[in-house]
């Protein structure tokens, strides 16, 4: 399977598992806090496998990136958190190192 392939999962997951956290309520709800634990467990092991073909800075800095950027969206539109002026700008930041990593990265 292509490192981007087990990337785009690992993504994927972080972002379900982070909502499962929120949604524990501090562990204390039972079904959520095992998909949570199950769910990370899983990103864990799809980022170590893209780490088999992708470089470690590039994985990382995408799978923390888009994962913050995702679960940002995730809270504002599902949970109802605000943003304000200085998290969006943060957050497209974000979104362009992403970018500028995957443009002129060591892999190219």
């Amino acid at each position: 399977m292509n490192g981007y392939v087990f990337l785009g999962i690992a993504i994927a997951l972080e972002v379900f598992s982070t909502s499962m956290l929120k949604y524990s309520e501090g562990f204390t709800k039972l079904y959520p806090s095992l998909a949570f634990i199950v769910g990370m467990s899983a990103s864990f092991y799809a980022v170590a496998q893209a780490m088999t073909v992708i470089p470690l800075n590039i994985v990382y800095a995408i799978w923390a990136g888009l994962g913050t950027v995702l679960t940002a969206l995730v809270a504002i539109l599902i949970w109802q958190e605000s943003v304000n002026l200085y998290s969006g700008i943060g957050i497209l930041l974000i979104v362009i190192g992403v970018v500028m990593l995957n443009l002129r990265g060591p892999v190219h």
